[in-house]
This record gives C-alpha cells, structure tokens and sequence, in this order.
C-alpha cells in the first residue's frame, strides 16, 4: 500500500511541474508598421484555439495576448502571423504573400516607415 502511495504522489509531483497554463500571459516582437498590420496581426491571433486575448502596439512592435497553452502555443500564433505577413523570430513571412501587403505594411522596405501610418 505505502508504495502505491508513493507511485502515486511521484506521478502526480511529475505531472504538475510539466503543468501548462490556462492562462498564461505572452508578449514577443512582430514586424508590422501601422493600423492594418495592427488588425491583421490581432485578428489572426484570435483566430486561433486557445488564443484569449491578442494586442499589437505599431510603436513598440510587440504582441502581447493570453492564451491557454494546453490548447495553442507561442509557435502556433508565429507561425499563423508569418502565413499573413508578418515577420517574427523564428518565422518568416513568405515572400509572396509579404509582397501582397500593402505598400504601408512593408515593413522591411525603410522607405515604408516614411510613409504616413494612420488606422487606415
């Protein structure tokens, strides 16, 4: 019996220290400009299964957002964002799609941060 019981508390000690959070807060860098990037980048975060709440500042360049990690990860919502435009660490946007966003957007074209950047 003793030994069952400890089997049982060394499961459940090793269970919770590889626990994923509910809600667990993020925040990492994203390449974007102004408005529009502002939007695409939110909207396709909140897309997403576990993604709770999405923000992009034009000024900072950073994402923050809650998320539920037994459902999405930090990868997943990279990887979403760079499949409509927008760079990351660790994910690139293709370039034909990058080259389909509207001039404003172009974040790695310096000449882009010249140009005025309203919510459009």
């Amino acid at each position: 019996m003793k030994i069952t019981m400890l089997c049982f508390f060394a499961f459940l000690i090793a269970t919770m220290g590889q626990a994923q959070e509910k809600n667990k807060s993020i925040s990492f860098e994203i390449k974007g400009n102004c408005g529009m990037c502002k939007s695409r980048i939110e909207k396709t975060a909140l897309k997403l299964k576990g993604v709770k709440m999405a923000s992009w500042d034009a000024g900072t360049k950073v994402f923050q957002g809650v998320i539920d990690e037994r459902k999405c990860s930090i990868e997943d919502i990279k990887k979403s964002i760079a499949e409509v435009g927008h760079d990351s660490e660790g994910f690139n946007a293709p370039k034909q799609i990058y080259d389909n966003l509207p001039p404003c957007c172009k974040y790695r074209d310096p000449d882009s941060m010249l140009m005025e950047h309203g919510n459009h």
